[in-house]
């Protein structure tokens, strides 16, 4: 192989490789906006409305639950 096959070799070798980092940046980024919240839609969004909900739900239980008075 000559100095230029060598070359191009490598700037094949860096042009692939930064093309998996450029990729892997995006990836990163765009799976992490999902988690901050942003009004209605994101992933963290939507875990805080199920939590919201299942605090009801538990508080409901706990209301039904209650001992009542005469009974053993």
């Amino acid at each position: 192989m000559t100095a230029q096959d060598y070359a191009a070799l490598t700037v094949s070798i860096i042009t692939i490789a930064g093309a998996f980092a450029a990729i892997t940046r995006w990836l990163v980024k765009h799976y992490l906006a999902e988690l901050k919240p942003n009004g209605g839609s994101s992933v963290s969004d939507r875990i805080s409305r199920v939590e919201s909900r299942v605090d009801e739900i538990y508080s409901l239980l706990l209301e039904n639950n209650k001992p009542r008075g005469g009974r053993k």
